[in-house]
């Protein structure tokens, strides 16, 4: 027997997403009504949907500006949307605005993992390669490689958590933003200043 779908139940999961009716009730059936288990489903579809749309152009986009703590710390990013359409939109400028009070708490360095120059991984590898001296030989470099990461993933904007929502990441909040739209989202890049001693 089916699960019977509420209105409810799909006007609740639209308000926490920000996904469509028709995908938030497809979630809500495959889920058999579990709210919870919906929110994994479309947050996997939305990385599916962001995968299918990675190799499209980017040719709109709006800058967001984001002044923090009386103004002793400052944001401007540029989140990129393929048209006019999208980056119009009043919730596309309000991800934009989100994502740049992000940066101002959370203070990245990198956009993605690429961004990472050799330098500042040759520089974070010596520091740690004394973390893992006197580890068995045969597993430091599994044990270089997962503090690398973890060092990394505090750094790079797409894999930290996002401020107003801890169980997603910045990444997370772009593939749903990318589902909601049905366009490719990024951030193309982002500088954030900071007075005095507030780095």
């Amino acid at each position: 027997m089916d699960t019977e779908i509420t209105t409810e139940q799909i006007k609740a999961l639209r308000d926490q997403t920000g996904v469509s009716v028709m995908l938030c009730r497809k979630a809500l059936e495959e889920a058999k009504g579990d709210i919870e288990k919906a929110k994994v489903i479309l947050q996997r579809k939305g990385a599916d949907a962001a995968a299918k749309k990675s190799d499209r152009a980017l040719g709109a986009g709006t800058v967001a500006s984001y002044i923090h703590q009386g103004g002793t710390v400052g944001v401007l990013v540029e989140l990129s949307s393929e048209t006019d359409f999208v980056s119009g939109n009043e919730g596309f400028r309000a991800l934009a605005y989100d994502i740049a009070m992000h940066i101002a708490a959370s203070k990245p360095e990198f956009v993605k993992r690429e961004d990472v120059s050799e330098e500042a991984l040759a520089r974070a590898k010596e520091v740690l390669l004394k973390e893992v001296e006197g580890k068995p030989k045969e597993m430091q470099e599994k044990i270089l490689e997962g503090k690398l990461n973890s060092f990394f993933a505090e750094k790079i904007l797409l894999e930290q958590a996002f401020i107003k929502n801890p169980d997603q990441t910045v990444r997370n909040l772009i593939e749903s933003a990318i589902q909601k739209f049905g366009e490719k989202i990024e951030v193309s890049r982002f500088t954030r200043y900071a007075a005095g001693n507030r780095s």
